[in-house]
């Protein structure tokens, strides 16, 4: 009852000192209280959803955006948000319709309409940021509107579409504030979401409080929330240590994670399985040394994740030898299979079969930050201590590395990836299709044949043996090469309530479920 106290004497100090008028300063419909302090090492790409595609980014958008249909906490199957329903228009997959709720404002009181919904779906494809969200609607065609009836109009069966539309990248911004053909600049916000963005600094901090005019899937806002942005996972700790933040998620070092005690009455510890997993990625592109398959292959054949499990990550982190990871449909192990321990000799043959000279030289690229740093250096070691790679590093700032790989500009780049959505599509058709995300260049007729089969069925363990054979492809033909897939953990002061509920190891922040003590 303490911290209740405090912030009754701080809220009459303010009022005593400012004067009551002072509150007219906050937005209309926002909420002043004593701010949850939450620090991350993630990163925004951009404020715009047309303009980004990672977990910084999304963790983000679920709180200050709304799209038309949302998870709950460990649900599969989406519910209505800023719709009042959806669903498919007969049995073929291929006309998904939503009829949107007639109460929504955007955050500047602007009431939001079906034409804002489809605004913000064709902006994506007419913008087709090179680091944006379009390459998960490979299958959307049109998108027309009637009354507060959106249509979507699919080029192929698509059972996935429903989940697809539940993600940051099928946000809605208002029309009149969103340009249609390029990103909008700044930093200000006009959402739906439960909260607001009161004030933010790229890479610095964001300010929340919550949207009292919000309406939809969630039944409270939450409290206020100040989100603090780290470069390193080393500052982070930093900042936990001396009581800055109050909860701290991606993350602090591994070393610290491994020594959590969970028997510290001071600290709350959430430990939870999570489908987030991290992949060597190859540039096949001609031109590039791993335009050759059996290059690809000889890194998988001299791949050891042991070390990169005990001594990088402490334990913190699980080997994966798959695309699809554990608690997903369809999940193998092709890769543990095919390669079972580390063979130079066959890395060798391999090498030799593709005609290339020893060593061969590669750049390895990845994001700029202490642990991967440390992974990088690792799997360099790897692939140098045999004699047949010669690979040079570099550390790339987050915003830039993507434009960067995107443009071709690395032979081999590390790249972490969680689910949009939990269905094991979501590790296909966006790592390992034509046009993927990844930009790995990497394109095959009988891949998109397997994701065009596993998109059948809305019966999605019907699916289970087209992934199977997708992932026996990706061990044959190696566009990446799995590392491992990652336990999630959130670690919070004891006077903060709500932190178990913060992520369930997808992408989604759900900052509304904290409070105070």
């Amino acid at each position: 009852m303490r911290s209740v106290r405090v912030r009754i004497l701080a809220i009459l100090a303010v009022l005593v000192i400012a004067g009551v008028g002072a509150w007219q300063l906050l937005p209309s419909g926002e909420a002043k209280t004593d701010a949850i302090r939450v620090g991350t090492s993630d990163v925004v790409t951009s404020l715009d959803p047309a303009g980004a595609y990672d977990a910084g980014s999304w963790a983000i958008y679920s709180n200050i955006y709304q799209s038309l249909m949302t998870f709950k906490p460990g649900a599969v199957t989406p519910e209505p948000d800023a719709a009042e329903s959806c669903g498919f228009v007969g049995q073929k997959l291929q006309t998904y319709q939503c009829k949107l709720r007639d109460d929504l404002t955007f955050t500047n009181g602007r009431k939001i309409t079906a034409k804002d919904v489809k605004h913000s779906f064709d902006r994506i494809f007419k913008i087709n940021s090179d680091v944006g969200p379009a390459g998960l609607f490979p299958t959307l065609d049109t998108v027309t509107t009637e009354g507060r009836t959106i249509t979507f109009n699919l080029s192929a069966k698509d059972a996935t579409f429903p989940q697809k539309i539940a993600t940051g990248a099928a946000a809605i911004v208002d029309s009149s504030m969103y340009p249609k053909d390029k990103l909008r600049k700044g930093n200000q916000v006009d959402g739906s979401g439960p909260y607001v963005l009161k004030s933010y600094e790229h890479n610095k901090s964001a300010e929340l409080v919550p949207n009292l005019k919000y309406k939809g899937a969630l039944k409270k806002t939450g409290e206020a929330v100040d989100i603090s942005y780290f470069k390193t996972s080393e500052e982070l700790q930093a900042s936990w240590d001396a009581g800055d933040v109050d909860i701290a998620h991606r993350q602090l070092p591994s070393e610290t994670l491994a020594e959590l005690d969970q028997n510290d009455p001071d600290v709350r510890v959430t430990e939870a399985a999570s489908a987030e997993i991290r992949n060597i990625i190859f540039n096949s592109r001609t031109g590039s040394p791993f335009d050759e398959k059996k290059v690809r292959q000889a890194v998988a054949a001299l791949l050891d994740r042991g070390p990169l499990v005990r001594k990088v990550y402490q334990g913190t982190v699980d080997p994966l030898y798959s695309l699809i990871p554990t608690g997903f449909i369809g999940h193998s192990t092709p890769f543990f299979d095919t390669y079972p321990s580390p063979d130079p000799k066959r890395a060798r043959k391999l090498l030799q079969q593709a005609g290339v000279e020893l060593p061969v030289a590669v750049n390895f690229a990845y994001r700029e930050g202490d642990m991967y740093t440390k992974e990088t250096e690792e799997l360099r070691r790897q692939m140098e201590k045999d004699g047949l790679f010669k690979v040079s590093v570099k550390a790339v700032e987050w915003t830039k590395y993507q434009k960067e790989y995107a443009a071709g500009k690395f032979d081999m780049y590390t790249v972490g990836w969680f689910p949009d959505f939990p269905d094991p599509d979501t590790f296909s058709q966006p790592l390992v299709g034509t046009g993927n995300v990844l930009h790995s260049g990497y394109s095959s007729k009988k891949m998109d044949q397997l994701i065009a089969a596993t998109q059948q069925f809305s019966d999605r363990s019907r699916t289970s043996n087209d992934f199977k054979e997708m992932q026996a492809l990706v061990g044959e033909d190696v566009p990446l090469l799995p590392l491992w897939q990652k336990k999630d953990y959130v670690v919070a002061k004891a006077d903060v309530a709500g932190s178990q509920y913060l992520s369930d190891g997808t992408g989604t922040w759900r900052l509304w479920e904290l409070s105070r003590i």
